[in-house]
């Protein structure tokens, strides 16, 4: 898709106001207390405006997008111990599988579903799969086989594969740095809030079993399909795609040319032919490595590919649970994780100035320390339960890492978006037959292999985080000292505090 040049503020064509004008957009704001509550109180009112905008449009459909997507995604585990699995009579590892049959989808869609993005309109393709995958949960009320189950959950995968990583690459198209953490981790919350709600739903229609011939579970799916459609479709109207390309009827003429200043004034890279060179670029380079190794020990570095909670309620005896605790005492792990997150992302944009990797490997710390615990399982009661709320605080840590990609892949558009898509897919890659591994339905509720592999993985987060932290801040430094990079990006003008901190130990070479 062709770009009007005309239309987009090179890096060396600053952008000057007069002191004091309304509209400015200042280089390195100035930071004062309300700073630490939201980032635009510190901005002209011009930008503030904008940003309000912005967040209204991208922030909502992204969080409920993403809220339905897992909504759509949890709903199987839900369903299964509500009464599917004895309805379909699923006693192996059939939960297994299901898994995995949507895992492979999402992992095949990923990276071409990205690629597409830079040459396509995000508010046409993303919301498309959206609706794809809406009326695919719905038939999953239909399907009375396993067999039949694997086929549609991969469907519904192949189309989900779409929305994370093309939102965190249209995220990281608007926003700067002091602006990106806190964005990211909202829309990343979302997923808990699907979670905690499908929960709910499922304690809630459980009681329309036998209505119109379905039982509950049977209703979750179709219930699921009726939130999910009216946001779907809500996509083609509000996504405002990328700055160099939007047409947002929401946005002046004025607010989209002030668009492409700020992403100017941040080095961000508009859309550019891919080349062979361009690829050997991004395939010679640590980036897509190392961050996809970080985000591979993040998402499987978490009891998330089982409902390990749930499982131990429903197998515990003394005292026993009703299916609506089952489904609704677990939430509150979801309710930890948006908390955290939350937090993660106010502190990392302001209190720590931008480093992303303190809070990962915070999140790394606990992890090791909750699931060294589940791994022993003969613990007290109290911290058995403790552990399973506080293992929330390793689930929020998505955003973080997607606002790291976005700062360190700053200079390249189209390595940007391959390596966000990366990222996800090779921790999918893992998560297609890992839990097949550690996470087998018939270890239930201790899922010992499961919680030693996440100590070794959250170790490796830790690890991984520091190396990156570490060859980041040699490459900002070179390019200190070289001048301009190949794409002529000013960005390493503003070496990240984290990257001064560290670039002591490299100055010498």
């Amino acid at each position: 898709m062709a770009i009007d040049e005309k239309n987009v503020t090179r890096l060396n064509e600053p952008i000057v106001e007069e002191p004091g004008d309304s509209g400015v957009i200042q280089l390195k704001p100035q930071k004062k207390w309300t700073s630490y509550l939201w980032d635009t109180f510190d901005k002209s009112p011009k930008e503030r405006r904008f940003l309000f905008k912005v967040d209204a449009a991208i922030l909502t459909f992204a969080s409920l997008g993403y809220f339905i997507k897992y909504l759509d995604q949890a709903n199987i585990n839900n369903a299964f111990v509500s009464g599917m699995k004895e309805d379909l009579n699923l006693y192996g590892n059939q939960l297994n599988y299901m898994t995995t049959a949507w895992t492979v989808g999402y992992v095949l869609g990923e990276i071409p579903s990205n690629i597409l993005l830079t040459r396509v309109r995000p508010s046409i393709w993303i919301p498309a799969c959206e609706v794809t995958w809406t009326i695919l949960t719905m038939c999953l009320s239909r399907c009375n086989t396993a067999t039949q189950i694997y086929v549609v959950r991969f469907l519904v995968g192949l189309a989900e594969s779409a929305f994370y990583p093309g939102m965190q690459y249209v995220i990281g198209s608007w926003y700067r740095k002091d602006e990106l953490a806190k964005r990211s981790c909202i829309f990343h919350t979302s997923s808990a809030l699907g979670t905690m709600f499908s929960g709910y739903l499922m304690a809630a229609v459980y009681h329309l079993g036998g209505k119109g011939g379905y039982e509950g579970w049977q209703w979750l799916f179709i219930v699921d399909g009726i939130i999910s459609l009216p946001i779907a479709i809500a996509g083609f109207f509000v996504l405002p795609d990328v700055p160099e390309i939007t047409k947002a009827f929401y946005l002046s003429e004025e607010e989209k040319q002030f668009a492409r200043q700020r992403m100017a004034y941040e080095g961000r890279e508009n859309r550019k032919p891919y080349t062979k060179a361009k690829f050997k670029k991004i395939l010679t380079s640590w980036h897509i490595y190392l961050l996809s190794l970080l985000y591979v020990c993040f998402n499987n570095g978490a009891a998330g590919a089982a409902p390990v909670f749930a499982q131990y309620l429903k197998d515990n005896k003394n005292p026993k649970y009703t299916v609506s605790e089952i489904n609704t005492y677990p939430t509150g792990t979801s309710a930890v994780q948006v908390v955290t997150t939350l937090v993660y992302a106010w502190v990392s944009d302001s209190v720590l100035n931008g480093a992303r990797w303190p809070p990962i490997v915070f999140g790394g710390v606990v992890n090791i320390i909750v699931y060294v615990s589940l791994a022993v399982w003969d613990i007290p009661v109290g911290w058995k339960w403790a552990c399973f709320y506080i293992m929330g605080c390793g689930f929020g840590l998505s955003g973080l890492c997607m606002a790291w990609v976005h700062e360190i892949c700053n200079e390249d558009n189209e390595e940007r978006a391959i390596v966000v898509a990366s990222m996800n897919e090779m921790a999918y890659v893992l998560q297609a037959w890992l839990p097949l591994i550690v996470w087998q339905q018939v270890d239930a509720p201790n899922y010992q292999k499961g919680y030693i592999t996440i100590v070794f993985l959250a170790a490796l987060l830790i690890a991984t985080a520091f190396t990156i932290r570490y060859l980041w801040a040699r490459e900002l430094l070179r390019k200190q000292r070289y001048g301009r990079s190949d794409s002529g990006d000013a960005s390493v003008d503003r070496v990240s505090s984290e990257a001064k901190d560290v670039a002591v130990l490299v100055k010498e070479e």
